[in-house]
C-alpha cells in the first residue's frame, strides 16, 4: 500500500446513472446498490479519464493510501467482465470512449500526407498539442496541464477570432467550455482541482464581448478561492465581429 492518486466517488452526488461503467477502461467502477462503486484499489489508475463521464460531478481524483495498480489484475477482471483488454500502460490512459483519449502530440505546420490533408497556400498549422479540450474531459491529473501554461477559451472565440491559435493557443494548453450553457458548480469544482493538483504556471482566459462570457472569469476566481491557489490570470476579449477588444 502507498499513498497515490485514486478515484473517489460522492455516494450523495452519485444518482446510479452509471454512464462512468462504460468509460472506465480498466472496468474498475460497477454500480452496486444503485450507486457507482470503486470494486477495488488495485483496479484504478488513479488517472481520472472517468471524471468527465458524469453528469453530477460526483467523480473526483485524490491522494490517498491504496493498493498499488495492478495491471494484470484488470486484464483478469476485463476478460471476466468480457471486455477488450488493456492497450495502455499506467501513465497513458485510453478510456473506453476515443473522444476523452488523453493526447499529448506536438503543433506545428500540416504535413501534407495526401490531396486530402494538403494546406492551401498561406495555411497555416495547428498549434494544439493536446487532446481532449473540451473542460469536463480533462482530468485535473492528465499529465499535459503539469506546470503547463493554460488557456481557457469560452467556445466561440475561436470561430470569432481569426488568428485564434497563434495568438492565443501557442504555448498554452487548451481547455474550452461554455459559461452560460455549462453547469457552473461543475466548472468551480472541476477548476479547484486542476489548481490543486496540476501546478499550472499561468492561466490566460478569452471570452467573447457578450455578458454570459462575463461568467468564466468569475468562476475561475471562486474555484481559485476554493482551491487557496494564487496563478496569474490574464483575460482577453474578443468582439463579435472578431475584434480584440482587450
Amino acid at each position: 500500500m502507498a499513498k497515490r492518486k485514486i478515484i473517489e466517488i460522492d455516494e450523495n452526488l452519485c444518482t446510479g446513472c452509471g454512464d462512468c461503467v462504460p468509460n472506465c477502461a480498466e472496468g474498475a467502477i460497477q454500480i452496486i446498490d444503485g450507486k457507482a462503486k470503486l470494486i477495488a484499489d488495485k483496479f484504478c489508475d488513479g488517472l481520472g479519464a472517468c471524471l468527465g463521464h458524469c453528469p453530477e460531478g460526483a467523480l473526483r481524483v485524490i491522494e490517498r493510501d491504496a493498493d498499488e495498480f495492478d495491471e494484470a489484475a484488470v486484464e483478469e477482471l476485463l476478460r471476466k467482465q468480457g471486455r477488450p483488454p488493456l492497450t495502455h500502460s499506467e501513465h497513458d490512459a485510453a478510456p473506453a470512449c476515443p473522444s476523452a483519449r488523453l493526447q499529448s502530440f506536438g503543433g506545428g505546420p500540416l504535413t501534407p500526407c495526401d490531396e486530402a490533408n494538403v494546406p492551401r497556400e498561406g495555411a497555416t498549422g495547428s498549434s494544439l498539442t493536446q487532446w481532449p479540450v473540451q473542460i469536463m474531459l480533462v482530468p485535473p491529473t492528465a499529465p499535459f496541464l503539469k506546470d503547463a501554461d493554460v488557456l481557457l477559451a469560452a467556445d466561440c472565440t475561436p470561430f470569432a477570432y481569426a488568428n485564434f491559435h497563434k495568438d492565443f493557443i501557442e504555448g498554452r494548453k487548451l481547455l474550452v467550455g461554455c459559461p452560460k450553457l455549462d453547469d457552473r458548480d461543475l466548472y468551480v469544482k472541476k477548476f479547484a482541482e486542476i489548481f490543486r493538483d496540476a501546478g499550472i504556471k499561468s492561466l490566460t482566459i478569452v471570452v467573447m464581448e457578450v455578458p454570459c462570457c462575463q461568467m468564466l472569469p468569475r468562476i475561475v476566481d471562486s474555484a481559485m478561492k476554493d482551491a487557496g491557489a494564487d496563478i496569474p490570470v490574464t483575460v482577453k476579449v474578443i468582439g463579435i465581429k472578431g475584434e480584440l477588444k482587450g
